[in-house]
């Protein structure tokens, strides 16, 4: 008895031990992946000169909130009150444009047969692999041919033409959905539109917060793209504004910078922790097995 009793404490104890180590490297990895945000938190309220100066430490020897002020004051006369205004303006079309054409687009590659449907998806899974730089070129020569250029419509129409990630995401989760209940809406007289809207999409739900989620990110800390075609400052996203702080010709203001990137990285932050358990689920691609 007294043995068995020697046993289990033994193994409570390792037990503790055990979850104590676990948690003090989750720990250690949690500070690892925060360090650089409160570097910048610490550097937003540093004074400008001294951000560089003892870099390492993360408590400012004085605190300068009018960082934050200065900061929102933007330049030129536009406050980054206009910059969030684009970029808000830009990522919300971006999204529901994402909404709109991916799931749909998804639908009839998996469920409808139609002329040319293997060379289409092939299409796509080539657009999946070619790297975003090689396009850039003929899309801006298009785009500067209509007259598109310095506005945002470059920046938004593709979102509602599909992205070949999410259409192929979207696949994966229809297809693990039974086509009996499109044999059975049909029997009940849905057409193809109906079956998507009223069964299909709502059971792909996971997915496609999913792809709002990600193309908010992306959108959202693009910076190529918006610098590519918007030449006029007061159209500028918030990613190309924070680069307009830095001036390599004089006295870059560090501390006002920081702060906006503090206000910039806010948005992303909110959206991953109210959807994060949709990004399990909807990386997942389990949907109803048939």
């Amino acid at each position: 008895m007294e043995a068995q009793l020697n046993v289990k404490t033994g193994y409570k104890r390792r037990k503790r031990i055990e979850t104590f180590l676990y948690h003090v490297i989750c720990i250690l990895f949690a500070v690892t992946a925060m360090y650089p945000i409160l570097w910048m938190i610490s550097s937003s309220l540093k004074e400008s000169s001294s951000v560089f100066i003892n870099a390492s430490s993360l408590i400012p020897k004085g605190w300068h909130f009018e960082n934050y002020v200065n900061g929102w004051q933007g330049f030129g006369g536009i406050s980054f009150a206009t910059f969030f205004t684009n970029t808000i303006i830009i990522t919300l079309s971006c999204v529901l444009g994402t909404i709109i054409s991916n799931p749909l687009i998804a639908y009839g590659f998996s469920r409808l047969n139609f002329k040319g449907k293997n060379f289409w998806f092939a299409t796509i899974m080539i657009a999946l692999m070619l790297p975003g730089q090689i396009v850039i070129i003929p899309q801006y020569i298009m785009f500067n041919s209509i007259g598109w250029v310095n506005t945002f419509l470059p920046l938004i129409v593709p979102a509602f033409f599909g992205n070949a990630f999410f259409i192929f995401q979207h696949m994966q989760f229809i297809r693990s959905i039974p086509r009996s209940l499109d044999e059975a809406a049909t029997i009940d007289g849905c057409s193809k539109f109906r079956i998507y809207t009223n069964i299909i999409f709502p059971l792909i739900k996971p997915s496609v917060i999913t792809s709002v989620i990600f193309q908010f990110y992306w959108t959202w800390d693009d910076f190529f793209t918006p610098l590519i075609y918007l030449t006029s400052p007061e159209k500028y996203t918030v990613s190309v504004a924070l680069k307009l702080f830095s001036d390599p010709h004089g006295m870059t203001d560090w501390g006002a910078m920081f702060a906006m990137g503090i206000l910039a990285i806010i948005p992303p932050i909110l959206v991953f922790f109210i959807f994060q358990r949709y990004i399990v689920e909807g990386v997942s691609t389990q949907g109803l097995k048939g």
